[in-house]
């Protein structure tokens, strides 16, 4: 990223846009005071592969002070050299293994002195890959709790591959291909890697591939081999894209520089942050908007710094928004700002983040008319930016779709915070973009279904999909968890938010909201956090902030509820009718599938397409389990595929199948196999309700 070499003044300068001149007040009263806080370990929470709907109960102690603290740069640094220096005597406290290290990524402090400080993992000097891990610690050093991407021993019985690396490139190359990337060449070749984020630990490579996605994006496939037998083991997208808005915000203040007789979008008092001109081009930063005077665009997408000035503000609120709000000083918390590049390509349809070169990009929209450099799109994408470096959610199944909401929801909630008359805060996204040419939004919190590809709710197979459309269920969560359910108006839109039991939720609040995903994101989230564990995760943050026993705590278990992961206190859901076996069957090791049984009868048609199958089965090792539901016609239907769900003991899960193509009554089978040696155990129950 370029630097002004001499940095005179700062020039709080306005835009010249089409709506009338207005002031801004950049300041958010915070609320702070004694807030209850829960006390109890956190159980680690294990979070890959597919997902489970009953996520691990969240602690019911409570105690007081779990509000965090507002650090500086310079506060940050020193907590983070504090637990570098003692990283060693943590590993060993945690039983990792001698050729185990722990390398520190991120820090949080609450007002009452406990730490979250967030690590990643080395085996023998390699990387792993879905190692991090979350740890609390009280005040006085004591360690409180731990949340971990993954719960098995990471070990491996050699680092030596017995694959050829140029094996894996090819692979990684064909991965490429299959999604019909473009000028598609080795960005980083293979390196060595542990991978741990689903099933047991594996020496794997994991390969880079450059060049453009099929859209015109930049591509960062990742792509992990096994370096024994060459199977792909997992691939993610590395530049996580957005679509939002091309609203104008009207007349207002930007942080500028001054060089000389020349000014500049640099913003010196937000990290230095600077805008940059690519003027169609889709390599390096451009050039940095200058000029004599200290009046950028016009209003008008013909001008070129008109889609500049949007973005300018919009990565000047987003910081203000994280700093005022939540207390985070810049993306990293370092004080350090990211960059923004416009007028990338040639009627380019998107926006997106890049880790590489943190920064922010934003296309022209079709026709290059429509620059998406509005409000909520600028906070999506420093979003996603704020993910990597925190939670490092992985860009692809049920962590994607978070990964996704996450932006949208800090999309959402700047948009509110910036209280802009031409760009009001709402729940929609991309609501004037008009990229489906009749004026309706991208996507709706309220109800995401609305826009014909996102779901409402969660099911077994949700992590399958685009991850912006398996990011529905979580921002209808926050939707309901913030206005609750039925029909509303706010801010002059109207909304209808419906719940899958068919119960109402009542809201508690954006602020209250948003202060709870957010210290979920940053303390309890993982690399591998699915529906079921961002549901424990954001438990864990309400209790730590309101108490277990809070009407806040209650409405979050509500909201899951709601959209079909987990259960509303006390058990209560929609009713229904339900069958169950509660007969123990043994589960051979790596032998053959054996099935448990249930008849159903006094139904009448088809079984419907939200059948809830609860299975119960004590392992000790799920992963290498493959679970179905068998139809009285023979039809299976995979409830957890083998070598996902992690490495915990025993699967405690609700799924929600579609089986309305079947015949209600009949003999329906629970069919469950052991692929894997060396692990046993058996079925304790399931159980089938019909809502």
């Amino acid at each position: 990223m370029q630097k002004e070499s001499v940095l005179r003044r700062q020039s709080h300068r306005r835009t010249s846009h089409t709506s009338d001149v207005r002031s801004r007040s950049t300041q958010r009263r915070v609320a702070t005071g004694a807030l209850v806080a829960v006390s109890a370990l956190l159980a680690a929470a294990v979070q890959s592969g597919a997902a489970t709907a009953a996520p691990e109960k969240a602690p019911s102690a409570a105690g007081k002070g779990a509000v965090s603290m507002k650090l500086s740069p310079s506060q940050r640094a020193e907590l983070i050299r504090e637990a570098n220096a003692g990283k060693a005597e943590t590993a060993k406290e945690l039983n990792l293994g001698s050729k185990e290290k722990l390398v520190v990524r991120d820090v949080v402090k609450d007002r009452d002195g406990t730490v979250h400080t967030r690590y990643e993992r080395t085996y023998d000097g390699l990387p792993v890959l879905g190692g991090d891990l979350v740890v609390k610690t009280s005040k006085a050093g004591s360690t409180e709790g731990i949340v971990k991407a993954t719960k098995a021993t990471i070990k491996v019985a050699s680092v030596k591959p017995t694959l050829a690396a140029s094996k894996a490139e090819k692979q990684a190359l064909g991965a490429a291909k299959a999604e019909h990337a473009k000028g598609a060449e080795i960005n980083r070749a293979p390196r060595k890697v542990i991978w741990a984020a689903n099933g047991k630990p594996t020496l794997a490579y994991e390969t880079v591939v450059g060049g453009f996605q099929h859209d015109g994006t930049p591509q960062e496939l990742h792509v992990v081999t096994d370096a024994r037998t060459g199977e792909k083991l997992f691939e993610w997208e590395a530049v996580e894209t957005g679509t939002g808005n091309t609203v104008y915000s009207g007349t207002v203040d930007l942080t500028t520089t001054q060089s000389g007789s020349t000014y500049n979008l640099t913003d010196g008092a937000r990290g230095n942050h600077k805008t940059y001109n690519l003027n169609r081009g889709t390599s390096g930063t451009g050039t940095l908007f200058s000029g004599p005077d200290d009046v950028w665009g016009n209003g008008s997408p013909s001008n070129l710094e008109s889609a500049g000035a949007d973005a300018h503000y919009g990565a000047a609120l987003t910081w203000d928004y994280y700093k005022n709000v939540h207390g985070r000083s810049g993306i990293r918390g370092d004080g350090v700002g990211a960059y923004s590049r416009v007028h990338y390509g040639n009627n380019y349809v998107n926006a997106f983040w890049q880790d590489a070169c943190f920064c922010m990009t934003y296309g022209d929209g079709s026709g290059n008319a429509n620059p998406l450099t509005s409000i909520d799109v600028a906070a999506h994408e420093m979003t996603h930016g704020l993910t990597s470096n925190t939670a490092g959610l992985n860009y692809s199944g049920e962590s994607g779709g978070l990964n996704e909401a996450t932006s949208d929801i800090f999309g959402s909630t700047v948009e509110f915070y910036a209280n802009n008359t031409s760009d009001v805060g709402d729940y929609l996204i991309g609501e004037e973009i008009n990229i489906n040419g009749d004026g309706t939004p991208l996507r709706y919190m309220d109800r995401p279904s609305k826009d014909g590809s996102s779901k409402d709710a969660w099911y077994s197979g949700i992590g399958s999909i685009d991850v912006h459309y398996s990011s529905g269920p979580a921002n209808h969560f926050f939707y309901l968890l913030s206005e609750g359910s039925g029909a509303k108006t706010i801010n002059g839109v109207s909304y209808n938010s419906p719940t899958s039991d068919n119960l109402p939720v009542t809201g508690i609040g954006r602020d209250k909201a948003e202060k709870i995903w957010f210290r979920a994101l940053t303390t309890k989230f993982t690399s591998t956090t699915n529906y079921a564990a961002a549901r424990t995760g954001t438990l864990a943050a309400t209790g730590e902030l309101y108490g277990t026993t809070s009407a806040e705590y209650t409405a979050v278990q509500n909201a899951w509820a709601a959209i079909n992961v987990g259960s509303r206190p006390g058990g209560g859901g929609g009713g229904g009718t339900s069958f169950e076996n509660t007969a123990d069957v043994s589960i051979p090791d790596n032998g053959a599938a054996v099935t448990s049984p249930i008849t159903v009868s006094g139904r009448t048609g088809n079984a419907p397409s939200n059948l809830a199958v609860a299975v119960d089965i004590v392992h000790t090792y799920i992963g290498d389990l493959q679970v179905q539901l068998v139809a009285p016609d023979g039809t299976a239907y995979t409830l957890k595929a083998y070598g996902t769900g992690g490495s915990s003991d025993n699967i405690n899960t609700t799924y929600t199948v579609n089986a309305s193509s079947e015949v209600a009554n009949g003999v329906w089978q629970l069919r469950v196999q052991d692929n894997a040696a060396r692990d046993t155990g058996y079925i304790n129950s399931w159980k089938l309700t019909f809502p």
